[in-house]
């Protein structure tokens, strides 16, 4: 959010031309007063719900290193080096709750690792999972906690995660997520565009070379620090909105009209490989319930697996929802050079029905897969997170910059609230017709493709025009008295 407000309120004794609501001449720099005026709404209204996200989704950055240290006893044990077989240990998780079927098990990834064994619970929210954790060494339960998503998020992790997404009010609260993604990159590349502006108006002389008052250099850093991180608010921008409720719904059509869906193996017994848009599992999923199975067969189908793609260390295996379907083992590790390989496979006749090899995914398919674990800090571990954090400082500082830019140039005097010589009201409409008319027609298609964008986009059009017509009543008050 460069330029958050230059020049907010005119001088007094500015001449008619150059007050706000004289627009300039049709034709004469109409795009960039026009770009000024929302970034500056965006700057003022917006930029609250970007100060949330920054500050949660930095602690949400963290959370994986806070994890291992407040669930020690539940995460780790004595390296073992000589675990007890699967079936054994799920089925001391499956005795202590009274013989459910688990809905998967994570195997420990590591010789100091805990197996999980996970179970629906109509008790908890939407994708979440009683988890219990099997010391592998000696089938002891070393800890029973609701887990979260397919990264098997701990309570910590998922209290902050919804905090992220949605302020923790559930479904209504997924708004304010995906209001702050939706403008964040049209702030940070319109604040680039008016930071080069900037730089070009001062090499020619139109502007101080130097930073001469506080707000000045408020602003130097401002533009400085945004054009610094502006592939990062721009990457947190797109990959936040797949997660949303109405911008993601319209991706993932457009992800499957495109072919760009991450394949999966069918759990038909006679099936082939299908796809799925089920990428962003990270921060959801819905538990499905199995069918009564045999303990033994979780020994059966992860040799089988083993002897087949699966090779990392993290695999989840989910037993057949019911009967006549697959066993599957998915690749669950997010890391570099994480894959996401699966395996169907049929238990009783000890066979592979359906495979996904990640070597054979789309480009496309694997770059979904490492944005949305590095969105969440996950693809390069302790790198990623600090990266993550320094961005989310980044973001914070430039909103209470733009804060502080706005507050040092505010109108004093009983005015309302003005937008001075860089953006005057009417300028967009002074346009060359045929710029007008691709700035409508691209802000109609932003708003039909990204709902929030557009309904918040034309509230602050409302507004504005309401202000507009506020002092021009006032004017002819004055006018008149």
């Amino acid at each position: 959010m460069t330029l958050l407000t230059d020049r907010l309120a005119p001088r007094q004794d500015a001449p008619p031309s150059l007050r706000p609501d004289s627009p300039p001449a049709a034709g004469t720099g109409w795009f960039r007063a026009f770009l000024l005026r929302v970034h500056f709404y965006a700057g003022i209204l917006a930029a609250p719900f970007l100060f949330v996200a920054a500050v949660t989704g930095g602690l949400y950055a963290m959370t994986p290193q806070l994890e291992q240290v407040i669930y020690d006893h539940e995460l780790h044990v004595p390296a073992v080096a000589h675990p007890l077989p699967l079936s054994s240990q799920v089925q001391a998780a499956t005795s202590r709750v009274g013989g459910a079927t688990p809905v998967s098990v994570r195997p420990a990834p590591g010789p100091e690792d805990t197996t999980r064994v996970l179970f629906a619970d109509p008790t908890l929210g939407g994708s979440q999972y009683r988890t219990l954790f099997v010391d592998p060494g000696t089938g002891e339960i070393r800890g029973d906690l609701p887990t979260y998503g397919s990264s098997g998020a701990m309570p910590l992790r998922t209290f902050i995660d919804n905090l992220h997404r949605s302020l923790n009010l559930g479904e209504p609260g997924r708004i304010y997520s995906e209001l702050a993604a939706s403008w964040l990159w049209v702030v940070a590349l319109g604040g680039l565009v008016l930071w080069v502006d900037r730089v070009r108006r001062r090499r020619a002389g139109k502007a101080p070379k130097k930073p001469e008052s506080r707000r000045a250099r408020t602003v130097w850093l401002h533009g400085t620090v945004g054009t610094v991180f502006l592939a990062a608010f721009v990457f947190l921008s797109a990959t936040g909105l797949t997660w949303s409720g109405q911008a993601g719904a319209n991706i993932g059509t457009l992800r499957t009209a495109l072919g760009w869906d991450t394949p999966s193996v069918s759990t038909a017994l006679s099936g082939s490989a299908t796809v799925s848009s089920g990428e962003h599992a990270g921060h959801g999923g819905s538990p499905s319930s199995s069918a009564a199975i045999d303990p033994a067969a979780y020994d059966t189908v992860l040799k089988i697996a083993r002897a087949d793609i699966i090779t990392a260390p993290m695999v989840d295996i989910k037993p057949p929802a019911k009967p006549g379907k697959a066993w599957t083992v998915t690749e669950a590790g997010r890391e570099w050079p994480g894959t996401a390989s699966a395996v169907a496979v049929d238990a009783a006749s000890g066979t592979v029905t359906s495979r996904a090899d990640f070597n054979d995914f789309s480009l496309a398919a694997k770059l979904t897969r490492w944005t949305i674990a590095a969105h969440m800090g996950l693809l390069f571990g302790l790198t990623n997170q600090l990266a993550l954090l320094a961005v989310a400082v980044g973001l914070t500082a430039m909103v209470v910059w733009g804060y502080v830019m706005w507050w040092r140039r505010r109108p004093t005097r009983g005015s309302v609230w003005a937008f001075g010589r860089p953006a005057p009201r009417g300028a967009f409409l002074r346009g060359h017709w045929a710029g007008v008319l691709a700035a409508i027609t691209a802000m109609v298609v932003l708003g039909l493709f990204l709902p929030v964008f557009g309904w918040s986009l034309l509230a602050f059009v409302i507004l504005d025009t309401a202000v507009g017509a506020m002092k021009r009543r006032r004017a002819r008050l004055n006018q008149v008295t």
